[in-house]
């Protein structure tokens, strides 16, 4: 299945990674405008948050999206 995200937010909480807290906003803003919008293939949601973890080397805190219907 594919997948349009619509909203993100990724959990950018201090584990290990030098973020400074002032740039937290920074940062999660970047990664949201990188991955609104993109469309990924996966098996089912659990699926999408994994992906998108992986590819983006963060966990979500919360994702939105919708199915996109092939025109087969």
């Amino acid at each position: 299945m594919q997948f349009q995200i619509t909203q993100i937010e990724f959990d950018l909480s201090n584990d290990g990674d030098d973020i400074p807290p002032e740039h937290v906003d920074l940062v999660q803003q970047e990664l949201q405008e990188e991955y609104i919008g993109q469309i990924i293939t996966a098996d089912d949601e659990d699926d999408l948050v994994d992906e998108v973890s992986c590819m983006s080397g963060w966990c979500i805190k919360s994702i939105d999206y919708r199915h996109v219907l092939s025109d087969i």
